[in-house]
């Protein structure tokens, strides 16, 4: 990991085309401004850590689970092509004998 020292107005480059600037310092919070080309994607780190932890809890979700969801809550029910061998899920969130 690089570590430096910036002051507010001061700036570093990250490549050839992003530049990372202190826009202002106050306390112990630091205001960047980033400039990157439209295809670099730019994510604040815990919002890419929720996104992973979503991603790994939705994987443990079968079809058939979220199609019988969808049949108790009619209201966000879409016409699912999984319905087709999937057990029905009862209001006690157990799926049926």
């Amino acid at each position: 990991m690089l570590v430096m020292r910036r002051r507010a107005g001061e700036s570093f480059l990250v490549g050839d085309d992003i530049e990372i600037q202190v826009l202002q310092v106050n306390g112990t919070r630091v205001k960047l401004g980033i400039s990157a080309p439209v295809s670099v994607v730019i994510v604040r780190r815990e919002v890419q850590i929720t996104q992973d932890e979503n991603q790994i809890a939705a994987r443990g979700v079968s079809p058939c689970a979220i199609d019988s969801l969808l049949q108790v809550l009619p209201v966000l029910a879409i016409p699912s092509p999984v319905s087709a061998g999937c057990q029905d899920f009862d209001e006690s969130n157990n799926l049926s004998q």
